[in-house]
């Protein structure tokens, strides 16, 4: 069975959110920030199967999306996770640097969707895509209340 340790994934880490807010910062149309989501999407490792099985598949997206996630032994979680659709790979990838290393009272203290808003994200989403970035907030809400 492989570590979810070993999901390495670049968000939150050597992917910030400063990082993210130059990228899209200058963006004003949603086809590029549309294709920036899609290149996001594209640094996102694929999980082994063995890892979506230990994760969450999330109920309510438009694609099926995997999260999972541990504590370390300093108090900071690890998220990692997948989907099978571009655009959602994308949105995880912004979700995974807001949320990545970062303690439950941290996460419990602030929406994980904010940096979305913060961006521009979701003013051009579907009704769906919406529905499905809430879930993963909650799901990731979830995870701080248990760790």
């Amino acid at each position: 069975m492989t570590s979810p340790a070993l999901a390495g994934h670049p968000f939150g880490t050597t992917l910030t959110e400063d990082d993210l807010r130059q990228i899209f910062g200058p963006l004003t149309q949603w086809e590029d920030k549309y294709r920036q989501l899609i290149l996001l999407g594209k640094k996102l490792p694929a999980l082994a199967e063995d890892l979506k099985a230990q994760a969450q598949e999330i109920a309510g997206c438009e694609n099926r999306v995997w999260l999972g996630h541990t504590l370390s032994s300093n108090g900071k979680l690890h998220f990692f996770g997948d989907s099978e659709g571009r655009i959602v790979r994308g949105m995880l990838a912004v979700l995974l640097t807001a949320i990545e290393g970062k303690s439950a009272e941290q996460l419990l203290s602030a929406d994980p969707l904010s940096l979305f808003d913060e961006l521009g994200l979701r003013v051009q989403l579907s009704a769906s895509r919406n529905q499905g970035l809430n879930a993963l907030r909650d799901a990731v809400i979830a995870a701080a209340q248990k760790a």
